[in-house]
């Protein structure tokens, strides 16, 4: 039974350029001098070091341990020592280094302990723990922890696994190939997350341009006994899209306020499905991935190439032609260029493209948008993003938001078929970081003021919690001191009747008398104190001295109050003189 396919609106068909790559089989890339493996590699929180300068590491040992759940792991590519935990430039097209760990490799490239593990034996939990500490992530560019999608909604049973082999992009192969010669260790992975998901049916989506990669699939699926079923969907790009793909096989759209989970299906791309059963069935975590190197090189091929590698070394197994100006990562819809070819080759690394200027020119000036409506055409979401345009241009963001700018995935169509020459995706993308700047800012001023009344409230609370113990206190001690006196009422076994009234004012004048008392007492502690305190140097007084200080004494008592004659000399003092007839 044939597969029922459905359409998406849009899309365009632009060369594919993907022969001169899958002419020869996937290779493996040399080992650099020094690997530089950053520890943010997926989206989500960044790894932790796990390892320190001067340590020597094994192939496939833990050097970045998984922040959070939605975060993934990194691993030694090789063995060898770490020299360095710095940061190097990123392949990102903003250039800005990342925390890394530099590696010197000691050519042995000797494996950690490898543990072998059957999925079906262990509760789904602890499989999703393993998927994340072995750093599985979608390999189709987007890099997001694989784990945290393998749990199905609670209240939507699973319907449908999607598995994505599309690969709509211009000039990447590396799916394609990874297709047709590990064809069966796809299939078994498969059937892990259709394991973990509970999903009834499998779909695996091939573009039609793919022949080779479709009839391998099919014998791997025959070849184990499966039921998934391998189809083929025309070439349109972007069909490699997750929504679009889900769309074309099962006829349901993802809207962007749901997860697909939400509609019973879910989708991974082929090369993601791959690495989780190496990690599972092999015990060998993510240490290496497959890239197209291809454009204006004399060799374009597939190369299978440890993390952490510099781009740099790739590229020269290609052998770059003279004319080359620079270098995509990605397809050239998705792609940016790259800022260094020292950046290092990433889990989202997928194609390397060698440009110059007879195949990738420089972008004609922009002209003023004249409204053709050609990008709404085109757009696979059915947005307007002329009007998206206009309102990023014009800094109008909540009318972007109005216009459903986050239903975007940047696949560059518009872009691409614009007759003004307008990079809109580069407008779309200043938008949304502009959204989530000013989102990030309020955050941080709601949680601010949160923060500032919260503390407001404890000093309130704090403060009337204290003036309701002192009214407590204040109560209890008149009552304790001074009984009130029995009235006749009272005598006779009565109570006697209190006025409600005179509460508050009994309180206060309760309070003012403590607070009299505390007064009186401080002041007997201090005088206390001075009485206690030992006069110095008073052994050896001369006659006048002694005179002086029966003085000093006799005018401290007539101040205190004290009767003549009945003050005490302070302790250690002199003793007064004896009166003579001289004095």
């Amino acid at each position: 039974m044939l597969q029922r396919l459905f359409g998406f609106k849009g899309g365009v068909k632009p060369q594919t350029h993907k022969a001169p790559s899958v002419q020869e089989p996937i290779g493996e890339a040399p080992l650099p001098a020094r690997l530089y493996v950053p520890l943010h590699q997926s989206i989500g929180g960044a790894p932790t070091p796990r390892v320190e300068a001067g340590e020597d590491v094994l192939k496939g040992q833990l050097i970045g341990g998984a922040d959070g759940w939605v975060s993934a792991a990194v691993h030694a590519p090789t063995s060898g020592k770490v020299v360095a935990i710095v940061d190097h430039v990123a392949a990102h097209p903003s250039g800005l280094p990342t925390l890394s760990v530099v590696i010197e490799p000691d050519g042995r490239d000797e494996w950690i302990a490898r543990t072998p593990l059957d999925h079906r034996s262990l509760p789904p939990e602890r499989v999703r723990e393993l998927l994340r500490d072995a750093g599985v992530v979608g390999l189709g560019g987007a890099a997001f922890p694989s784990h945290a999608k393998l749990t199905a909604a609670r209240s939507v049973p699973m319907e449908d696994l999607v598995i994505n082999g599309a690969e709509c992009e211009p000039y990447m192969t590396c799916d394609d190939m990874l297709m047709r010669e590990r064809a069966e260790e796809i299939v078994r992975g498969i059937a892990i997350f259709r394991d973990l998901l509970g999903a009834r049916r499998v779909l695996i989506g091939i573009e039609d341009n793919k022949p080779e990669a479709v009839a391998a699939m099919q014998a791997a699926v025959c070849g184990l006994a499966e039921d998934y079923e391998v189809v083929a969907v025309p070439t349109r790009y972007p069909a490699g899209g997750a929504k679009q793909l889900i769309r074309v096989l099962t006829g349901k759209e993802v809207p962007a306020s749901k997860r697909s989970t939400e509609l019973a299906v879910q989708c991974f791309n082929v090369a993601t499905v791959y690495t989780a059963y190496r990690a599972l069935a092999h015990g060998e975590p993510v240490v290496s991935r497959i890239v197209t190197l291809t454009g204006n090189v004399e060799r374009p091929r597939n190369w299978e190439v440890r993390l952490g590698t510099p781009l740099g070394d790739l590229v020269a197994l290609g052998r770059p032609k003279a004319d080359t100006s620079r270098y995509l990562m990605g397809g050239p819809m998705m792609g940016f260029a790259l800022p260094s070819l020292e950046a290092p080759v990433v889990k989202a690394t997928n194609c390397i493209i060698a440009a110059a200027p007879t195949t990738f020119p420089a972008s004609p000036p922009e002209m003023p948008c004249i409204r053709c409506g050609a990008c709404a055409e085109v757009c696979p979401h059915e947005l307007q993003p002329f009007e998206l345009y206009w309102f990023a241009r014009a800094r109008n963001f909540g009318k972007t938001q109005e216009y459903y700018l986050f239903d975007c995935i940047e696949c560059g169509c518009c872009s691409y078929v614009c007759p003004s020459h307008i990079p809109l995706v580069q407008y779309f993308r200043f938008a949304k970081s502009e959204i989530w700047a000013r989102e990030r800012e309020k955050n941080a001023a709601d949680a601010a003021k949160a923060r500032f009344e919260l503390r407001n409230a404890r000093e309130e609370r704090d403060k009337a919690e204290k003036a309701e113990r002192l009214a407590r206190s204040a109560a209890a001690r008149p009552a304790e001191k001074k009984p009130a006196p029995a009235s006749a009422e009272t005598a006779a076994g009565q109570p006697a009747a209190v006025p409600v009234d005179a509460a508050p004012a009994a309180l206060a004048v309760d309070a003012e008398a403590v607070k009299k008392a505390t007064i009186v007492a401080a002041m007997e502690r201090a005088r206390a104190q001075r009485e206690a305190a030992q006069p110095r140097n008073t052994e050896q007084l001369s006659r006048e001295q002694q005179q002086e200080i029966a003085a000093i004494e006799a005018r401290r008592a007539r101040v205190a109050g004290d009767p003549p004659g009945t003050r005490t000399t302070r302790p250690g003092s002199a003793p007064p003189p004896a009166e003579t007839g001289d004095s």
